[in-house]
């Protein structure tokens, strides 16, 4: 069996992009509650991500890049977002539950 490549920084970037660039489409983060687009990959609480880990990853690319941003945000790498955040504004922050 052949090992899989090693990543490159240019991939690992290209990652965390894609990441930042992706928001949730429905459920609780998505558009309904965090207008226009829903709430970023890379801001959604990692219980959120825990739950789609328990439950099965959305299927395609949108699943592969939530299990990754699961992978990142346990491993202590969430500052790896920090450059995207500042771009737009600093992380979502989440309405108060009532």
């Amino acid at each position: 069996m052949e090992a899989a490549p090693i990543p490159t920084a240019d991939d690992l970037r290209q990652l965390l992009a894609d990441i930042a660039g992706t928001h949730m489409p429905y459920g609780m983060y998505g558009p309904a509650n965090y207008p226009p687009d829903g709430c970023p990959l890379m801001d959604l609480p990692t219980e959120y991500l825990d739950w789609f880990w328990q439950r099965g990853w959305p299927k395609g690319k949108l699943g592969r890049l939530m299990e990754q941003t699961l992978l990142i945000k346990n491993s202590g790498l969430d500052n790896l977002f920090a450059p995207f955040r500042a771009a737009h504004g600093g992380r979502r922050h989440f309405p108060r539950k009532k």
